[in-house]
């Protein structure tokens, strides 16, 4: 599908191309969310996979941060372990958490569970994203995937793991194991990612939040070819990719040689440090610590000040926070950080 003209010149668009823009650009990650009462009405006794594959309802909580808060682009609402489901895995999203998988991959057996994902399998998220370009307009709208490492995560664990052993011990005791499933991974995601360019988004971003507990050499072996797999495979879109991960300070150089336009870095690191390691070649994304939201708004508004100085070193600024927003959030202190980075945030 053509971008509209209005939306390749959106000020995201061009911060992430490293252009000129008439103001830093801001959004959220997870800005739809549970800290939205207009989110909790809408998802009142529906489970959250339901949700993510009901249109009309990823129409709606994608929509509601960008009418509240005017940020410069909207994120597809969605899950990480979607394709997942999509293609037969048994798996559940329990409340306080998170996914559980009921066969966790151990062994080559386990692999049946992961069938090529095809674009008959999520219909529901092609009819989603072409309301939402309608609806948006001249906002951009930004394609979600996880990385094949998270993924991996939750497949090896069976859910969410403090210390991934039970992942680390498969890396790096059956590599060859290992490599297939992040290969299954990785074209399962390149495959949900093109989908969702296909029908109608401006941008990517590939989500790797468990990523940050691996060293560099580890990465490098082990995650980096998979990752740059479903990054090479958005290449000839010309949509921008966004890789973000948490706790990744010593893998942002490496993440960005994955194939990211644009490198996302959490609060761990400031911009101009970040920008350092990353080089001129790739606009950053980020950094407001979230929970730095809940102090007093004159303690908010002098930390997004220093974010946009600091980011004022990278070749390409689009502001966010370092991490999602958290579900207690006041959704006023978002508004206002969105309306201090539009008016100060100044290329």
């Amino acid at each position: 599908m053509p971008v509209n003209p209005d939306v390749a010149d959106s000020a995201f668009l061009r911060a992430a191309r490293r252009e000129p823009v008439p103001h830093t650009p801001v959004w959220f990650m997870r800005q739809a969310g549970r800290s939205l009462p207009e989110y909790r009405r809408v998802r009142a006794g529906v489970p959250m996979l339901q949700a993510c594959r009901t249109p009309d309802l990823i129409t709606e909580i994608t929509l509601q941060p960008v009418r509240r808060y005017g940020v410069d682009a909207a994120i597809l609402f969605s899950d990480i372990v979607v394709p997942l489901q999509a293609v037969g895995v048994d798996l559940d999203i329990k409340p306080g958490v998170g996914p559980v998988i009921a066969r966790p991959v151990r062994s080559s057996a386990d692999l049946e569970q992961l069938r090529p994902l095809d674009e008959g399998d999520v219909g529901f998220v092609v009819d989603a994203i072409e309301a939402l370009t309608s609806e948006l307009g001249a906002t951009p709208l930004i394609g979600f995937a996880g990385a094949p490492f998270t993924l991996a995560s939750y497949l090896v664990e069976g859910g969410p793991s403090r210390n991934h052993e039970q992942t680390k011990a498969l890396m790096y005791g059956a590599p060859d194991l290992w490599d297939e499933l992040m290969r299954r991974l990785a074209t399962m995601q390149a495959t949900w990612l093109r989908v969702q360019v296909e029908a109608g988004a401006s941008a990517v971003q590939l989500f790797d939040s468990w990523v940050g507990v691996l060293p560099a050499e580890d990465y490098q072996r082990y995650v980096m070819p998979h990752s740059a797999e479903v990054l090479a495979a958005l290449g000839g879109t010309g949509v921008p990719r966004i890789h973000f991960g948490v706790g990744t300070g010593e893998l942002l150089a490496l993440m960005g040689e994955a194939g990211a336009d644009v490198v996302g870095v959490d609060f761990r690191v400031p911009l101009d440090e970040a920008a350092r390691r990353v080089g001129p070649d790739r606009a950053l994304q980020g950094n407001l610590d979230p929970a730095a939201l809940f102090a007093p708004w004159e303690v908010v508004a002098r930390r997004t000040r220093a974010v946009l100085k600091a980011g004022a070193a990278a070749p390409g600024h689009i502001f966010n926070l370092g991490h999602g927003v958290i579900p207690e959030t006041d959704p006023d202190m978002l508004a206002r950080v969105v309306d201090l980075v539009h008016e100060e945030g100044l290329a």
